[in-house]
């Protein structure tokens, strides 16, 4: 085990520098521009993704000459350093996206999941953790695309294994190294656990002897900067991926760089601040997707704001239900909750 002073060295992925070594997890269905930006302006994260894009999805619509997915909204001008993550389980369809990634994206990095629990991606696609159990066709995967990015770094995002009982991260990390990839990501649960109990943070340090020379970041349960200063300073790993903490907290990367450099953690922002930030987030949704489509997308990002705070049960009721922009505001207006002692609702 590691006791490395702190704060940790930057971490480098290929000849990327990420510095602080904190990325944000590309999470389905939330880490679009918005969010991407609204974290942007707290700062803090040494590198963003995107949502995971299906890059057989990305295929056919580039043959039928369809707009680019959603999940892509934002990625050809925003600031780098940016992920993207793809995923499939043909090596070919998932060449041709990075590809595009690489060389007209121009992003960061080449992020792929082998790590998504979610039956509609395992059981249905054989893609994300369901190809923990194919280790070969992990490398022709990585190897492929890993070919066809250069420069760009390709990196691998694993859970322990598919369960309990076949926990396989040391074999797989000898793979995703061996095929060229530029860092490794490990989740510490396995896809059984989907996100029940806690991650198993000993068996992420332990994969750190099965890597010669790419850096291996830890996921899990990473929801206070307190526990970010921890992560460096008990196990071994070279970064740290903070993912479900942040949607309603992306202030909590400033805090956690904060603390790694030991400086004093910035406080939460106030409960008006908190419903500030919640509404310029909920601007820029609306400018990309108009207001109906962006006010139902919103839903699930103000629920989160709100998350464990007095109030917070009452405010989800009625916001679960808004369609307009003046329904939006006028429940943000009555039930977001103030400044009273927090409880979790």
């Amino acid at each position: 085990m590691s006791h490395r002073p702190l704060p940790p060295p930057p971490l480098r992925i290929g000849d990327l520098v990420v510095d602080p070594p904190i990325l944000q997890a590309p999470m389905a269905g939330f880490t679009n521009a918005a969010f991407r930006e609204v974290v942007r302006q707290f700062g803090g994260a040494g590198l963003l993704a995107t949502e995971m894009v299906n890059a057989r999805g990305f295929v056919w619509m580039d043959q039928n000459e369809a707009e680019h997915p959603d999940r892509l909204w934002g990625v050809a001008e925003e600031a780098r350093p940016l992920a993207v993550q793809i995923w499939d389980n043909d090596p070919e369809t998932m060449a041709k996206v990075g590809v595009r990634l690489a060389r007209e994206y121009k992003v960061s990095v080449v992020d792929i999941n082998f790590g998504c629990p979610v039956r509609q991606v395992t059981e249905k696609a054989h893609s994300g953790s369901y190809l923990l159990r194919e280790p070969d066709r992990m490398f022709a995967i990585i190897s492929r695309l890993v070919e066809v990015c250069a420069p760009t770094p390709v990196t691998a995002k694993i859970r322990l294994g598919c369960s309990p009982e076949s926990i396989n991260a040391n074999e797989v990390a000898h793979v995703v190294e061996e095929a060229g990839a530029a860092a490794l990501t490990v989740h510490g649960r396995t896809a059984k656990d989907m996100f029940r109990g806690h991650a198993d943070w000993e068996r992420i340090s332990e994969i750190k002897q099965h890597l010669k020379k790419i850096p291996l970041i830890g996921n899990g349960d990473l929801d206070s900067a307190d526990k970010v200063v921890a992560a460096f300073k008990n196990y071994d790993v070279d970064g740290v991926m903070i993912a479900r903490a942040c949607l309603g907290r992306p202030w909590l990367f400033a805090q956690a760089a904060a603390a790694l450099r030991g400086d004093e953690i910035p406080p939460d922002p106030t409960l008006v601040q908190q419903r500030d930030v919640m509404l310029r987030h909920y601007r820029l949704v609306v400018d990309r997707f108009g207001e109906e489509k962006g006010t139902v997308l919103m839903r699930k990002y103000a629920c989160c704001y709100a998350q464990g705070k007095h109030g917070a049960r009452h405010f989800r009721s009625h916001v679960a239900n808004v369609a307009s922009a003046e329904e939006f505001y006028s429940v943000v207006d009555q039930y977001f909750p103030q400044d009273r002692p927090a409880v979790i609702a």
